[in-house]
């Protein structure tokens, strides 16, 4: 069925007993010798590091994203499956979805248990992968999990450890797996992607701060003053805060910190109902509402803008665009 690539980045599917717990040890070629091949496959592997996933940076990111690019621009490629630590597999899946253009599929994958286990679900989760990839095209950047295929974006992990890890809370399913076939359900709607961002020599900072009952500006202004350059605000219901935190939105915005704001509830988009620091007041102070996005990839969403302008208002118009059906191309940067 085709030519598929692997790039192994660690996690738990790549992990070993270190005799105080689990680390990710092993390489991609270990890996790939867990799992049985669909019939017609043919896999080479990339090792590109090995990490415990909670560990990743924005470097780690951007090398994968750029790694991504490079593998599609060989024509002979039929699609690129990436095994990942699943802690932070939703951000590192919508850093590359934002910037996939090709018609091939790039699959996430990892697992909940480590190499070796009994009734490890690696195995089967790399197989899905592969078949995955190797069948569908136009989807953009998929997981591939529990016999179950998300889109990369709107997905976040949302069992701790339990093996069925991932869904988007607020859409229906991609698609299912079994019997050596994949059903797609639905078409994930996607905006146009955006370019590919260099590689900066330090990648702008980006922090998240949630709000709570008693909660104040404080820990937002010291983002601010620790040299964020980007904030993603976690609201409660559809995205709510206080006039307190309104102010300081408003003073970070106009120091040109890109402001995002997301929910803690887990489902349904950030609404303007409410003022008296609500949603209403923050997009006023210029907070950009992320609709269904949760806190890691609303960061992830406010990371490409930060890197696709120097603009302030550029930059703004480029989150705006990644989180919606605008087209995200950079006019005046």
């Amino acid at each position: 069925m085709g030519r598929i690539v692997v790039i192994s980045t660690g996690g738990t599917i790549a992990s070993r007993w270190t005799g105080a717990g689990f680390a990710a040890e092993a390489d991609g070629r270990e890996v790939m010798a867990t799992a049985p091949l669909p019939e017609g496959i043919t896999v080479e592997v990339v090792d590109l590091f090995s990490v415990n996933s909670p560990r990743l940076t924005t470097a780690h990111q951007l090398t994968l994203l750029r790694t991504v690019h490079e593998v599609l621009a060989d024509p002979t490629v039929d699609g690129i499956v990436v095994t990942h630590g699943t802690d932070t597999l939703e951000e590192s899946a919508f850093l590359v979805d934002l910037h996939h253009h090709d018609p091939r599929s790039v699959v996430f994958t990892g697992s909940q248990l480590p190499m070796g286990s009994t009734e490890g679900d690696g195995p089967g989760n790399l197989y899905d992968a592969l078949l995955t990839a190797a069948t569908t095209r136009g989807l953009g950047v998929l997981i591939a999990f529990a016999g179950r295929v998300h889109a990369a974006r709107g997905t976040m992990k949302t069992q701790a450890v339990a093996l069925d890890a991932f869904a988007d809370p607020s859409r229906e399913l991609l698609g299912k797996i079994g019997f050596g076939k994949v059903t797609v359900l639905r078409s994930p709607q996607r905006p146009q992607a955006l370019p590919l961002p260099a590689m900066p020599e330090l990648p702008p900072r980006v922090d998240m701060v949630m709000h709570h009952a008693d909660g104040d500006p404080v820990l937002l202004n010291a983002a601010v003053a620790a040299g964020a350059r980007g904030i993603v605000l976690v609201g409660t219901g559809a995205g709510n805060a206080t006039p307190e935190i309104v102010d300081a939105v408003r003073a970070a915005v106009a120091r040109g910190v890109l402001v995002a704001l997301t929910t803690r509830v887990p489902a349904g988009p950030v609404t303007e109902i409410y003022t008296h620091g609500g949603a209403v007041d923050l997009v006023a102070a210029g907070a950009v509402p992320t609709g269904t996005l949760r806190a890691g990839q609303a960061r992830i969403a406010v990371l490409s803008a930060l890197l696709a302008s120097e603009n302030p208002v550029e930059r703004a118009r480029v989150l705006r665009a990644a989180l919606s059906e605008e087209d995200p191309v950079l006019v005046g940067a």
